[in-house]
């Protein structure tokens, strides 16, 4: 496919890390040609300076977020609440959207108010975007011309639950998520937490109730047929890349053993591309670990039966710029234009890392 056939993108947001990590993909896409990628801050600086694992791969540089010009596609990668405001300009702009922020994930005004405090700017849009998990949403996603992408750690527990809710084989409550996460989901702007002495070697519990990704999850479990009692706590770890969610449900029958939870998730995943489950006798990783998944696009779950009640505990993991974010938009992308879903998406993984 010669350049000019291809899907022309831009990037409104590209510094961070989710954006960075969107162009890296997005310039080895055999089907894509990334046009513009934008930085208030950054504007005329080349984006390798940025993102310098992108050195001789790439001459664009940053331009101001004004200046972006029509396209076939266009990636948002802004801060919360920031892209329902200027959204009649991206619109304008491009016939279809990806929003890597969280914006249009929820389906009410009132939800948005509750878990993010204010009144939302774009209330009748919310509505036209639909929620961006593939896995769970492809013939929606197939025919959307706008995308919501969900929040990390609401997809890897999505991908984790769904499939219990959906055959009823946990409890309605409660369920326990306890997310251990990275430090790159806190985006690159410093701050004093993310200063080295205080980051350094901590297990810090930064939202012990409270989790903004609860309104996600439980509206898409919801859709599976009951909506779980969600609980989250979230630790920051010594860790950049990767988050690993460990989950706490209650069977709904104890006598159902592992043979059963493991055929709802073959079910449920067979023949998607980036979902694995991951139970092994032996070995170092014989559960999902996030290490091993940098950089890729996959998601691992894994799960064990106590053998002392009717607790499974479910494991999930995912490097939460890929498949938590970047990856995951690409995904859709692919859905969304009719190319192959695994598309540039391909990278394995690194062992050791």
């Amino acid at each position: 496919m010669g350049s000019a056939d291809a899907l022309q993108v831009s990037i409104v947001g590209g510094s961070g890390y989710a954006g960075g990590e969107l162009l890296r993909i997005l310039l080895l896409h055999p089907r894509v040609r990334v046009r513009q990628v934008t930085s208030r801050r950054h504007a005329g600086l080349p984006v390798s300076l940025l993102h310098p694992n992108l050195r001789g791969l790439t001459d664009l540089a940053f331009v101001k977020p004004d200046e972006v010009g029509p396209c076939d596609l266009l990636f948002l990668g802004l801060p919360n609440g920031e892209s329902m405001r200027g959204m009649d300009g991206w619109l304008a702009r491009s016939p279809r959207i990806i929003d890597l922020g969280a914006d249009f994930r929820l389906k009410t005004p009132e939800a948005w108010k509750t878990w993010y405090g204010t009144d939302h700017a774009r209330p009748d849009l919310l509505g036209t975007f639909v929620y961006g998990v593939p896995e769970l949403y492809a013939d929606e996603i197939r025919s959307a011309t706008r995308v919501a992408g969900p929040g990390c750690e609401a997809i890897v527990s999505i991908l984790s639950l769904y499939p219990l809710v959906k055959t009823g084989l946990i409890k309605a409550g409660p369920v326990i998520i306890d997310a251990k996460m990275g430090s790159s989901q806190a985006g690159r702007a410093p701050s004093e937490s993310s200063h080295h002495p205080e980051r350094a070697g901590s297990v810090r519990s930064y939202k012990p109730t409270g989790h903004r990704h609860a309104a996600e999850i439980g509206q898409a479990l919801a859709a599976a047929g009951v909506e779980p009692a969600l609980h989250i706590s979230a630790t920051a770890i010594e860790m950049v890349r990767g988050i690993l969610v460990t989950i706490h449900a209650f069977l709904d029958d104890p006598a159902v053993g592992e043979k059963d939870v493991w055929q709802a998730y073959r079910r449920e995943y067979m023949g998607k591309p980036f979902v694995r489950i991951v139970k092994q006798s032996q070995g170092l990783y014989r559960y999902p670990e996030p290490k091993i998944l940098q950089g890729t696009n996959f998601c691992e779950i894994g799960f064990e039966k106590d053998v002392r009640g009717g607790r499974l505990v479910v494991l999930g993991a995912i490097d939460n710029l890929v498949k938590g974010t970047a990856g995951n938009a690409v995904q859709c992308m692919n859905l969304m234009c009719g190319f192959p879903e695994t598309l540039g998406l391909e990278f394995p993984g690194l062992h050791p890392v």
